[in-house]
């Protein structure tokens, strides 16, 4: 009997997540295990593929690859630098790449990362996550367009070493060269393909284990397929990835019953008549939400107490934090 799993996330959950792990006996869900292939769903189109103008991500993530990546327990790990090392001011650090290639082969340099931070902050590419690099020496004034990019604080000596320089030390750092937006761009690539640059699937170069492929920039399906170039791809252990847009909780469930799906979210309602299933579980999710006071209330009254300082500090102080993690939230 195969095991497959269905992922309940709740949209008010602070810090917590629903897993049903389920059975699935049909002839689809025989030949994804077999040919070790992950079917999922996803709630919206992929936006875009270009790193210097995504909004997130959370499957691109699995395509492209910076100095580090998140290890299984949320640290950061050796990715596309075999190593990294920080001065004792905390301001300079220099990350000795691996000999790592770009999925068409072509090998992942020093400049591919320079070139890269150089694109992100250029004011032309209007990059969503520009202020990110707040931090990195001229970052500010570049965005600003006040100095020209070759004045970011990122420079490669050779082709295996980057240097960046800090305008003070950044406790996060770390985690931070994580993110795939301060991963490398291949300059040819992107030269090459001029304004079709990452508009499909075949416009782009990868450099983490998977790349893309079947998305023509609109459409509501594609595939991660393994990257054969990629570095580690010995512990890479799924051939393929394949997303479907499914914008309903109950579209999602009836495709994961029909073994189309291994694993999809739940609504609320679905979690309410499945929590009693011996395979229902939870695991720990971060999820971020936050409260703020309305300062523009159509309510007069409202609208100057909120205004008042000593008001919002009372209204701070009474709030019990505790409770609201672990209770409105849910």
């Amino acid at each position: 009997m195969n095991k497959f799993k269905i992922f309940a996330t709740s949209l008010v959950t602070i810090s917590a997540a629903i897993v049903l792990v389920a059975c699935g006996n049909t002839s689809n869900s025989q030949s994804s295990r077999n040919s070790k292939t992950l079917n999922l769903s996803t709630t919206a189109p992929l936006d875009t593929i270009d790193i210097s103008k995504s909004t997130g991500y959370g499957q691109t993530g699995n395509v492209f690859e910076s100095f580090y990546r998140l290890g299984s327990n949320g640290k950061p790990t050796a990715g596309l630098a075999k190593s990294g090392f920080v001065s004792k001011n905390g301001k300079t650090w220099t990350f000795k790449l691996r000999n790592a290639k770009w999925s068409n082969g072509d090998p992942i340099t020093a400049q591919d990362f320079v070139y890269s931070w150089h694109r992100s902050l250029n004011p032309k590419t209007a990059s969503p996550y520009s202020y990110l690099f707040s931090g990195v020496k001229n970052a500010n004034q570049i965005i600003a367009g006040k100095k020209n990019s070759n004045s970011l604080g990122i420079s490669a000596p050779n082709k295996r070493t980057v240097v960046v320089k800090l305008t003070r030390p950044i406790a996060y750092f770390k985690v931070l060269m994580a993110y795939p937006l301060f991963g490398p761009q291949d300059a040819k690539v992107v030269k090459k393909y001029g304004s079709k640059y990452a508009t499909k699937s075949q416009y782009q170069v990868y450099s983490g284990p998977f790349e893309i492929t079947g998305w023509n920039g609109t459409n509501d399906s594609w595939s991660f397929v393994k990257n054969k170039n990629y570095w580690d791809k010995k512990a890479v252990k799924l051939n393929k990835i394949n997303y479907e847009v499914v914008k309903s909780n109950n579209t999602g469930y009836q495709l994961y019953q029909q073994g189309k799906l291994d694993l999809t979210p739940l609504s609320s309602e679905q979690v309410k008549n499945l929590k009693s299933n011996k395979d229902f579980k939870s695991y720990p999710y971060s999820y971020v939400r936050f409260l703020m006071y309305n300062f523009k209330d159509k309510n007069k009254v409202n609208r100057k107490a909120l205004n008042n300082r000593n008001i919002r500090l009372a209204l701070s102080l009474a709030i019990d934090r505790n409770v609201i993690t672990k209770k409105g939230f849910r």
